[in-house]
This record gives structure tokens, sequence and C-alpha cells, in this order.
């Protein structure tokens, strides 16, 4: 099996692709949760185009694809490792005025 194979992504993943896929989101979410919880959305937005947020709805999406139902509360609990609530408060700070006008600036490219 070549995973980085054009068609693997294109088409049905097979077992392996999909087990490799699990386990690099699960690394993801492992980084983004311990590791580097200091990250803040506003800063992942500005850089990469999404954050935790995003994820967290991605993986609603998915669930619900597959007729799983999922609260916007549960995928973030999913994504953050705890409830959104507590995250927000042990974690995230108030975004700079710089950050704001990154975030500004960022949506004219990313959108």
């Amino acid at each position: 099996m070549n995973p980085t194979a054009p068609t693997a992504a294109a088409s049905a993943p097979d077992a392996d692709t999909t087990a490799l896929q699990a386990a690099v989101f699960r690394r993801l979410l492992a980084h983004l949760m311990h590791e580097r919880s200091d990250v803040q959305n506003i800063d992942l937005m500005i850089l990469a185009g999404f954050c935790r947020n995003c994820l967290a709805d991605w993986y609603r999406d998915a669930a619900g694809e597959r007729g799983l139902e999922m609260s916007k509360d549960q995928a973030r609990e999913a994504i953050y490792g705890m409830p959104f609530a507590q995250w927000k408060a042990q974690f995230q700070r108030d975004a700079t005025p710089e950050q704001l006008a990154a975030f500004e600036a960022a949506q004219k490219r990313h959108g």
C-alpha cells in the first residue's frame, strides 16, 4: 500500500489508509490538547484558516454523514478533551488588537 498515492485519497480508503488517517488525527488532537494548549484558536485561524472549533464542526459533520447524532458541545469536547467552557477558562486568552487585525486580514486571504 502506498498511503501517499493520489488514488488512495480520491477513492474510498482501504483499512490501512483509514487507520493511518485516524492515527494522524489522534496525534493532532493530542498535540493541540496537551503539547500546544498555549496556541490560541485565533492564531490557528490566522495562520491556517481553521482552528479547534473548525475541527469540532468537521467532526460533527462526519458524525452526521454517518447517521450519528452529535451536539456541538459533544463535538467540541471530543476535540478539546474536556468541556469547551473548561478549556476556554483554563487556556483561552483575550485576543490582542494585533491578533484581531491579523485575523481580519487572514479572513480576506482564506475566505
